[in-house]
């Protein structure tokens, strides 16, 4: 891997007992909402306003500008590693959430039951949204009727709600693999082995056992069918630690987030949703960990179903708990999202993410508050997410000198 950034960082880091914290509100960025302004400008945040005074503001490009990116880049470039170079698909994070163990032999792949209408389009993406024993019944319907293609293993495991993993294993398998969710409604599910995928044997293996879970699940009200994201073999990694010199934790609810912070080697010490709960849970951490990565969803959620006072309500909700993180004092605290998600949009988005650092040696604080509007005009100015934990490093002072 030739990533002469990251290389440069990891040569000047250093361990010292300075603690750094990153707490992400994922898809916390927005845009005005047709006129109203964005979610983080409604929402009442006297906790992180003040804070904002004291603190230097930004925003930052997740991958590279005008592109939209997923979780798993969005989350690799906040930890430091460019999504550019190091790729990874959905299905590694999400068996790595569940700890499911991946051996050199298997494809992963993420999973989302889905609703088909009668002409095979899809009407709703997520089935739903049902509920986990709602999951594994349909996961145990599939896996006592299902016949794999010959040499090849299909293993199945809930996440949570209306996502699945899916493992194959077998010989000489690749992750050429094209996604099959549309991110439409309307049409139908994408083939696997279109386009640049049309080589696969994995692509062709996946689409035949589709077609027969289509079959299985024809007799479904609701979630008759499945879309798979994020084909992806175990990659070989630098872990956070050797790279960096922290002593790293996570906490976090969701599995998705889980395991793209064990991904890079981070062990997760608390699994806790509530906004309240993460604040704590990151103090806690903090007490034996030199940096924690916290994790708050619902931000995203919210976004990505078009409620604008929905997630308003959630920036307050962590704007209330954070108090708890900060009576922990780490030296650097990082509040940022992974992506934008606007609720005018129900998407991620290409727009940039909004940035507070408070740490030593700022240029005096940029407030009066944390919004788009007063990060695009701060000192850190716009920076690449993958810039972040360096910005962080260098403000704890565990970067020594380039150079004589």
């Amino acid at each position: 891997m030739h990533d002469p950034y990251g290389t440069l960082i990891g040569s000047l880091a250093l361990e010292t007992g300075t603690r750094i914290a990153l707490l992400v509100m994922d898809g916390v960025g927005d845009c005005d909402n047709d006129g109203r302004g964005t979610a983080l400008q409604q929402a009442r945040t006297p906790n992180l306003d003040a804070l904002s005074k004291i603190s230097a503001l930004g925003q930052h490009i997740p991958v590279a500008p005008a592109v939209t990116p997923g979780s798993g880049p969005g989350h690799l470039g906040l930890f430091g590693y460019d999504p550019l170079l190091y790729k990874v698909g959905r299905g590694v994070l999400s068996a790595l959430g569940i700890e499911f163990k991946l051996t050199r032999r298997d494809v992963a792949a993420r999973l989302n039951f889905c609703t088909l209408d009668d002409d095979g389009n899809v009407t709703d993406r997520r089935a739903g949204r049902i509920g986990d024993d709602e999951n594994r019944r349909l996961l145990k319907k599939i896996r006592g009727a299902l016949v794999p293609p010959e040499g090849v293993e299909v293993l199945l495991e809930t996440v949570a709600e209306h996502r699945a993993l899916l493992v194959l294993r077998g010989d000489d398998l690749d992750d050429n693999v094209g996604d099959t969710d549309p991110q439409a409604t309307g049409v139908p599910p994408l083939p696997p082995g279109r386009g640049r995928h049309a080589e696969s044997r994995t692509a062709a293996l996946y689409a035949d056992i589709a077609g027969r879970v289509r079959t299985i699940l024809s007799d479904e009200p609701r979630a008759n069918m499945i879309l798979a994201r994020g084909f992806a073999k175990f990659p070989d990694w630098p872990t956070f630690e050797d790279r960096f010199k922290l002593k790293p934790a996570a906490v976090a609810g969701y599995p998705m987030y889980r395991g793209v912070a064990r991904l890079v080697g981070m062990p997760v010490t608390a699994q806790p949703t509530t906004a309240a709960d993460v604040c704590a849970e990151t103090g806690r951490a903090l007490a034996d960990h030199t940096f924690v990565f916290a994790h708050f969803k619902y931000t995203d959620k919210t976004g990505e179903d078009g409620d604008l006072p929905g997630k308003i309500a959630r920036i307050e909700e962590v704007d209330a708990a954070l108090p708890a993180l900060l009576e922990r004092k780490p030296d650097v605290l990082l509040i940022t999202g992974d992506h934008s998600t606007p609720p005018s949009l129900k998407a991620h988005s290409w727009h940039p993410v909004p940035v507070l650092m408070h740490a030593p040696f700022l240029r005096g604080g940029d407030g009066p508050g944390f919004d788009e509007i007063a990060c695009r005009r701060g000192q850190l100015g716009t920076v690449r997410a993958c810039e972040l934990v360096p910005l962080a490093l260098a403000h704890a002072r565990k970067l020594e000198k380039f150079g004589a």
